[in-house]
C-alpha cells in the first residue's frame, strides 16, 4: 500500500547508462534524454565544469586546467565517483523540480556484469537519489525495445552494438538462453580510424571527428556510389593543420578488424545456440540495435557471412531505453527479466 502511494507521486524512470550516451525514460512520457556520457571537470578545484552535451562540446577545446572524464568504459563504470555526479546531474535535469519522493528507476547494464559492477551502478544510483533500482540486461532491454515476443516459447536473437560493447544474445520465455559479448564496438572503431589517419597519412585528428567519419562515410561493404568528405588534422611531422579528401575506401579498411570481431561474434553465438532456437533464428533473422546498428552496410555485411535475414530495428539508438521504459510501464508483466 505504502509503495504505490510513493509511485503515484514518483516519477519513474529507465536508464540506458552508455559508454557513448546516457538516455533517460520517463514512464509516461516517453524518452526525455540522451545526451554524451561525459563530464568535465577543473582539476585545481574538482569543480564539475559541464556535464552531457555541454562538456562533449568542449572537448579537446579545454584549456589545461580542465579535463574531460568518460566515467564508463566498456560498458561499466570505471569512475564511480564521476559517474553518480553525472547520473544526478541527468536525473534533475529531467525531473526539473525536487520531488516529495524519490524515483523508482530501472538501469540497463551489460549481459554478464559482475556482482562488483551491479553494486557499483545500484551505489551511483542511489546516490543520485534513486530508490527500488532494478537491473536489466541490454540485449534483453534492446529486445522489448524491438518489439520482439520474449515472452514466447521461441528464439529471439538481438545483436546490441553500442560505445565499449558488441552483445549478442538468443532470448526466449523471458530468459537468456545464450550471450555472447565482446569489448568492441563504437569506441574501438573511432579509435581504429585514429590509428590509420596517424599511420597511413601522418595526421592526427580528434576522437570527435573519428567518429563524425565513421557516421558520415563508414561502410562495412563498398556503398553503390563513392563516399568522401574533406577533414583538417594536424601534421605530425610539422605541427600544422592540413585539410585533405578520405575516402570510404580508405575508412572501411580502418575498421575492418573492429566490424570483423563484432561479425565473428555473431557466427559463434549462431554456432552456440540450441538447435531448436537455432531453428527459429534461420526462420525470422536476427535483430540488430544500438548506434553500431547504423553503420552503412554492416546488416548486408552480416548476411552475406551468416546467410540469414538481418533485421535493423527501429530507431536502433533507443531501443535499450525503450525497452527498459517498456519495464518501468509494464512492471508486473516484465518482472521476471530482472537481474537478480
Amino acid at each position: 500500500m505504502l509503495d504505490r502511494l510513493f509511485s503515484y507521486f514518483s516519477k519513474d524512470l529507465a536508464m540506458d547508462l552508455g559508454t557513448a550516451n546516457t538516455l533517460i525514460y520517463l514512464r509516461g512520457k516517453g524518452v526525455v534524454l540522451n545526451e554524451p556520457s561525459v563530464v568535465a571537470i577543473n582539476q585545481d578545484t574538482h569543480e564539475v565544469i559541464a556535464v552531457g552535451q555541454d562538456a562533449r562540446n568542449i572537448i579537446g577545446r579545454h584549456g589545461q586546467r580542465v579535463v574531460t572524464i568518460r566515467p564508463l568504459k566498456d560498458g561499466v563504470i570505471a569512475d564511480f565517483e564521476v559517474t553518480s555526479v553525472m547520473i544526478k546531474y541527468f536525473l534533475n535535469k529531467v525531473l526539473k523540480r525536487r520531488q516529495l519522493v524519490r524515483p523508482k528507476l530501472v538501469v540497463a547494464v551489460p549481459t554478464g556484469i559482475t556482482a562488483v559492477e551491479k553494486r557499483a551502478v545500484i551505489e551511483a544510483a542511489e546516490q543520485a537519489g534513486a530508490r527500488h533500482i532494478h537491473l536489466i540486461e541490454e540485449p534483453m532491454a534492446a529486445a522489448i525495445g524491438t518489439g520482439l515476443p520474449i515472452d514466447q516459447p521461441y528464439g529471439n536473437m538481438v545483436v546490441d552494438i553500442g560505445g565499449g560493447t558488441t552483445e549478442v544474445a538468443v532470448i526466449s520465455m523471458f530468459a537468456i538462453a545464450y550471450s555472447e559479448s565482446v569489448r568492441v564496438a563504437g569506441d574501438e572503431a573511432n579509435e581504429a580510424i585514429l590509428r590509420y589517419m596517424q599511420r597511413e597519412r601522418q595526421m592526427i585528428i580528434s576522437e570527435v571527428l573519428a567518429e563524425k567519419i565513421k557516421m558520415q562515410i563508414g561502410t562495412a561493404v563498398p556503398p553503390d556510389q563513392p563516399l568522401s568528405m574533406d577533414i583538417t588534422g594536424k601534421e605530425i611531422l610539422s605541427g600544422i593543420p592540413k585539410t585533405f579528401k578520405i575516402t570510404d575506401e580508405e575508412i572501411r579498411e580502418a575498421i575492418k578488424e573492429p566490424v570483423m570481431a563484432i561479425v565473428e561474434s555473431v557466427k559463434r553465438a549462431l554456432e552456440k545456440t540450441p538447435p531448436d532456437l537455432a531453428a527459429d533464428i534461420h526462420e525470422k533473422g536476427f535483430w540488430l540495435a544500438g548506434g553500431g546498428a547504423l553503420l552503412n552496410g554492416l546488416d548486408q555485411l552480416l548476411n552475406q557471412m551468416t546467410r540469414l535475414k538481418v533485421n535493423v530495428s527501429d530507431e536502433p539508438l533507443t531501443a535499450i531505453v525503450r525497452g527498459a521504459g517498456a519495464v518501468i510501464e509494464h512492471t508486473d508483466f516484465y518482472r521476471q527479466v530482472f537481474i537478480n
